[in-house]
């Protein structure tokens, strides 16, 4: 297994994790198999969507903090409930297709860790099999 870590600069962001996750894929020696993305954090999640328009991640972020208001009649007291309920939502891992050695990504297609209690420092696991 590998793992990459991952400092976000905001409490809530996607930080595209794309060109990372293939240049470990390419030097796996794994030509045709499955990449498996996971983030170990339960305020944190996987995802893949469009990377080439940032408006795109920018109307994720928006949408999700309307469905779920940072400051709400949580139980949780740690003052991050809507942080654990958007990582829920969106979940923990991915898992890609590798073939010819790559990723097999559609073309806008990229590979986002979601923020979503930050700024931290994240781990991002990593197993190609």
């Amino acid at each position: 297994m590998l793992y990459i870590e991952v400092k976000t600069k905001e409490r809530e962001t996607l930080v595209n994790i794309t060109g990372v996750i293939s240049a470990l894929v390419e030097n796996s020696g794994i030509k045709n198999g499955i990449c498996i993305v996971y983030v170990p954090h339960t305020t944190a999640a996987i995802t893949i969507n469009e990377s080439a328009d940032p408006d795109v991640v920018r109307d994720i972020i928006d949408r999700l903090k309307e469905l779920v208001p940072h400051k709400g009649d949580y139980a949780h007291s740690e003052g991050n409930s809507d942080a654990h309920i958007k990582a829920s939502i969106i979940g923990n891992s991915r898992i890609i297709i590798v073939e010819n050695g790559k990723l097999a990504l559609g073309t806008w297609e990229g590979i986002f860790l979601c923020e979503f209690d930050g700024p931290r420092t994240r781990k991002v696991f990593v197993k190609i099999i």
